[in-house]
């Protein structure tokens, strides 16, 4: 896979909401961009495989000229396509091997890893490039998405050597205490694209980083 700048995991880490409308969603990625998103996931439950395709590419596009590390959600083989830096797995979007097979050597791969660091651990020890925990506060996208303890954090930063993703209902008032405890990056999505003004929020998310 070839880059003409070296990826990383850190920062405002935004994720795309389900838009249908390819225009709206790239507008609203670049105004996020813009506003300081370092990192950019393309994620769309609700697209079929067409779509999926479509959206995937054009946001490739877009996050080139900015310069902006590009991850596709759950699907390695959509992420390969497009020539995306990496792909998110899920606890069912398979193993890291698989994925690491279609994206090569240099191919970023992450992992969900919830509220268990031995899922971490795992994930690591089989060469993912960065873990996820959360969810550490409610979230509008996953209601009933299992609950992260800030202090797992703590834990992980001591334990672990690869950028640690913070994810799941976090504002510009929680973020600072999950920055503090040992997150790399903040994943955010409805705090940032259901904004008012999407590139000031994603303004306020990024200086976070510099105040912590």
């Amino acid at each position: 896979m070839s880059r003409n700048f070296q990826p990383a995991v850190s920062g405002l880490y935004a994720i795309t909401p389900d838009i249908h409308d390819t225009d709206e969603l790239l507008r609203r990625a670049r105004l996020a961009m813009q506003g300081g998103a370092r990192v950019l996931q393309y994620r769309n439950k609700s697209a079929d495989t067409v779509l999926k395709l479509r959206q995937a590419q054009a946001l490739r596009g877009l996050t080139r000229d900015f310069a902006a590390t590009y991850i596709v959600n759950d699907d390695a083989g959509l992420a390969a396509q497009v020539d995306a830096d990496g792909v998110h797995l899920g606890g069912e979007d398979g193993g890291v091997a698989a994925a690491r097979t279609l994206l090569g050597e240099q191919g970023i791969i992450g992992v969900s890893c919830y509220n268990r660091i031995s899922l971490a651990q795992e994930a690591v020890q089989h060469g993912a490039d960065y873990v996820a925990f959360g969810a550490f506060f409610s979230s509008n996208v996953k209601p009933g998405a299992v609950k992260a303890d800030v202090e797992l954090l703590r834990t992980a930063r001591d334990m672990l050597s690869v950028p640690i993703v913070a994810i799941g209902g976090i504002t510009q008032l929680n973020g600072p205490a999950l920055i503090a405890a040992g997150a790399d990056a903040l994943a955010v999505i409805t705090a940032l694209f259901d904004a008012p003004d999407i590139e000031l929020a994603a303004h306020g998310f990024s200086t976070l980083f510099s105040r912590t």
